[in-house]
């Protein structure tokens, strides 16, 4: 019988890529995916350093693992990602339970580790950094495929420095895959059932420029082209690198999803040069408009963190005045907090908790009053959506919706998430529309989701066992 393993992920989509990864390396050297820990042989880690938060939340899991250590002494317990880059063999002094640490570079020597700490019985620490990324290996099997979409990462690291940032600092200095790599791995998840892939990075706009490979919106194009893919998607992308050929895509290519997410962080040039990102709250609403005047329609989703060091009430209005001119689909805002290594570390002042607290409360209410009035602009049209199975959440609806105990979820290309109900007796020849692209027309709006109904028309599904037309 194979041994199981199971890793729980913590963090960013970056994470849930190279867990993914993980599994691959762990699969190829013997282990099967376990349901749970309490089944499995080996569990890992895979952390995220990006804010206080999430650090707390890894040694809270790492602590509650000790527990199952004493009820399964042989259970071998590993910690990768940021926390493990970070912190190193800190970990292992202070979680005496833990086998073994790996940092964000190390994933391919995950296999190696495993055999050291089972054949030497002793605790490992592995978080030497390379400047190369491995080749592409296609090592999972097909049939474990299961969602309709995917992330791929296209490049590691960071050169950007942003004064609250460690990812430079645990990730290390940019280095861009292989394009023939990466257009190999997408090419294997479509054959496999994918529909949509995200391509990751820190900055995928500044993809290829050290190696000299081809551009970030070349790349795009070489993707679509790729047949029986659906729908591309990209993230992150950093305003001082936004491209006019980037944004050009947005028109030329028709796979490439309506919606981008360009983090601004603050609407106070003050609080940009502090955080040295390298633009102003000028050329940053430029961009915007560049951006709609190729696509009018466009969704743009941000991400703002409030009580940077030095923030002063002003500071924080000017924040609120670029969300309101924006008007943005969505936004992700954090309280700032130190990260070690940070350059903000040594800032001050400092802004008071309670005040940090109160900004970002304030923030979300006016990001939430634009948003639902977004939502709410949609009800009545029919939207396109891919969907990704069956929703978790049942949306409470009045007896006139008629709610049913089967809903599904999905998004559309402006990434606005749709749970649906088919209905009882609709008109439809399918019973999974896992991966099937449906066209519904919105019926309620919420501040974070839209729900409704399939229009009188079968879904359809793309063939995705077509044939290439871009050659590697």
């Amino acid at each position: 019988m194979r041994k199981q393993a199971y890793i729980h992920t913590l963090g960013c989509q970056m994470n849930v890529y190279d867990s993914d990864q993980m599994n691959n390396r762990l699969q190829a050297a013997g282990y099967e995916q376990a349901k749970s820990m309490e089944a499995a042989d080996l569990v890992i880690l895979n952390t995220c350093a990006i804010r206080e938060k999430a650090q707390q939340k890894a040694f809270s899991f790492l602590g509650r693992l000790a527990a199952l250590k004493r009820k399964k002494p042989g259970l071998i317990i590993g910690v990768g990602g940021c926390v493990a880059q970070q912190e190193g063999e800190k970990i292992l002094e202070r979680m005496p339970h833990l086998d073994f640490v790996f940092g964000t570079h190390a994933a391919a020597r995950l296999p190696g580790i495993i055999q050291l700490v089972t054949s030497e019985k002793r605790r490992v620490v592995d978080t030497e950094m390379s400047e190369i990324i491995d080749a592409y290996e296609s090592t999972r099997a097909l049939s474990e495929i299961s969602k309709p979409t995917r992330f791929v990462t296209i490049m590691r690291g960071c050169e950007n420095y942003c004064a609250y940032c460690v990812v430079p600092y645990v990730r290390g200095s940019e280095v861009s895959r292989d394009p023939r790599d990466i257009l190999a791995e997408i090419r294997d998840l479509v054959a496999a059932g994918v529909r949509e892939v995200t391509l990751l990075g820190q900055n995928v706009n500044s993809y290829g420029m050290k190696e000299r490979l081809c551009p970030f919106p070349e790349l795009l194009k070489k993707v679509n082209e790729i047949d029986g893919l659906q729908r591309i998607r990209f993230t992150t992308s950093h305003p001082k690198d936004l491209s006019e050929d980037l944004m050009r895509a947005f028109t030329e290519l028709d796979k490439l999803c309506n919606h981008i997410h360009l983090p601004v962080q603050s609407g106070s040039n003050l609080i940009l040069e502090r955080m040295n990102r390298k633009y102003t709250r000028e050329i940053y609403l430029k961009k915007v408009e560049r951006l709609r005047h190729y696509r009018p329609d466009i969704a743009i989703t941000s991400d703002f963190i409030v009580g940077f060091p030095g923030e002063t009430a002003d500071d924080f209005k000017k924040t609120l005045d670029m969300i309101r001119e924006v008007e943005y689909d969505g936004l992700f805002a954090f309280k700032y907090s130190d990260r070690p290594q940070a350059p903000a570390v040594k800032m001050t002042p400092k802004v008071p908790e309670a005040t940090k607290l109160k900004r970002l409360q304030r923030l979300l209410d006016v990001q939430g009053r634009i948003g639902i009035r977004k939502n709410k602009a949609l009800v009545g049209s029919v939207r396109e959506i891919l969907v990704d199975g069956l929703s978790k959440k049942k949306v409470e609806l009045g007896r006139a919706d008629g709610a049913d105990r089967v809903q599904w979820t999905g998004r559309t290309t402006t990434n606005k998430i749709v749970n649906f109900s088919p209905g009882e007796g609709a008109e439809t020849k399918i019973s999974d529309y896992t991966g099937v692209l449906v066209q519904v027309e919105i019926k309620r709006a919420f501040p974070h989701s839209l729900w409704g109904r399939p229009v009188p028309a079968e879904p359809t599904a793309p063939n995705v066992k077509g044939e290439n037309c871009f050659a590697a």
